[in-house]
């Protein structure tokens, strides 16, 4: 039996660590995925707690593996681990058997894990997790206490440090499609050969007290004794793939598209992003009014882009001090190209040559 707990230590330590790195690289990602998961299971009263949370749960991942593969207070530990991975599963389990989530973010978006590979990964730790709790007696310490004690202080900062990092900078490896270097008009299209996702639209009436489910083509509309309740997008048949970018469309505040110009521009494209002009960080406001006066000289082309509303953002600009337009754009779109609110991207005729965190703004 020490042997097959042995190799279920290092297993369940070694993919604890290493999906808590790869989250805590990018703890945003987390928190958007965890808003995802509260929205959808009505619990709209978490949303403001989901960046505590993402961080407080990467952090624990890379401790808690440091701890069963070194054997540090495995009662304890291993407890927790259980408790943690039945919480796992029974995420992974609701985004495979509902359908309403397409992906957990089991290791954020470096590696894309479907609703099942996730489940039953999960499965496969429950099990190992349990065997290491029904008989964590027999796991001895690998080092010394001092050494033991060395390892779980670093096993603590080491997360602290690299999440404050990645928060006040970005994420320290890009694995998004809006990283420096690629295309946006390329990352638009489908893989060659490939078919997408085909889906229906469901529209949702009630009658004394039933609801009933309709198609664009049946639905009663000219019914008054039927009332609209919700709609939503019905996956009849599963394509082969996607374009990793789906959701780029840049309107202005008239509902114009503007992507032609915007990817088409032959200058340097200046995109400033700001998700919530009422959430926008501080401290680059100076070095957005010089890059003003590059765009009034036409050495660029300075545009914001945002999700908030025209009236928000003319209240925002001037108390930023800051004149240039802005374009309205999906929130989801704008969280996945800049993981700062705000974030500067520039853009080369649709290619991305580099991404600021608000604080490195050069």
């Amino acid at each position: 039996m020490k042997p097959i707990i042995s190799i279920f230590r290092i297993v369940v330590g070694v993919l604890f660590i290493f999906s808590g790195l790869i989250k805590a690289n990018d703890p945003l990602g987390l928190s958007y995925k965890m808003d995802e998961f509260f929205e959808v299971l009505h619990m709209h009263f978490m949303i403001p707690f989901s960046l505590t949370l993402s961080l407080v749960m990467n952090a624990f991942e890379i401790i808690a593996g440091f701890a069963v593969l070194i054997g540090y207070r495995m009662r304890f530990f291993s407890f927790l681990l259980l408790l943690l991975i039945i919480f796992f599963t029974f995420l992974t389990g609701f985004a495979l058997f509902s359908g309403l989530i397409r992906e957990c973010g089991c290791f954020g978006d470096c590696i894309k894990l479907t609703a099942d590979q996730s489940f039953w990964k999960d499965i496969i730790l429950l099990v190992m997790i349990l065997v290491i709790f029904i008989y964590h007696k027999r796991i001895q310490p690998l080092f010394a206490p001092k050494v033991n004690a060395g390892i779980m202080i670093f096993a603590v900062l080491f997360p602290v440090v690299l999440q404050w990092y990645t928060l006040s900078h970005l994420p320290i490896v890009d694995c998004l499609p809006y990283k420096v270097g690629n295309n946006i008009p390329e990352k638009m299209k489908a893989p060659p050969g490939s078919t997408p996702d085909v889906y229906e639209t469901v529209m949702i009436y009630e009658k004394d007290g039933k609801q009933q489910e309709y198609t664009t083509e049946n639905y009663p509309w000219q019914d008054t004794t039927w009332v609209f309740v919700d709609r939503k997008d019905k996956l009849i048949k599963k394509g082969n793939a996607e374009p990793p970018i789906k959701d780029f469309i840049l309107n202005d505040f008239n509902g114009n598209n503007m992507n032609s110009g915007i990817l088409n521009e032959p200058l340097p494209m200046y995109l400033f992003l700001v998700l919530d002009v009422t959430k926008a960080g501080k401290g680059w406001e100076a070095k957005m009014q010089a890059y003003e006066k590059q765009a009034a000289e036409g050495k660029i082309v300075l545009m914001g882009v945002t999700s908030s509303s025209q009236a928000a953002v003319e209240q925002f600009k001037a108390n930023r001090g800051i004149h240039f337009d802005f374009l309205q754009m999906d929130g989801t779109a704008i969280k996945t190209a800049g993981r700062s609110n705000p974030c500067l991207i520039i853009l080369e005729k649709g290619t991305i040559k580099a991404k600021y965190h608000y604080n490195d703004i050069p």
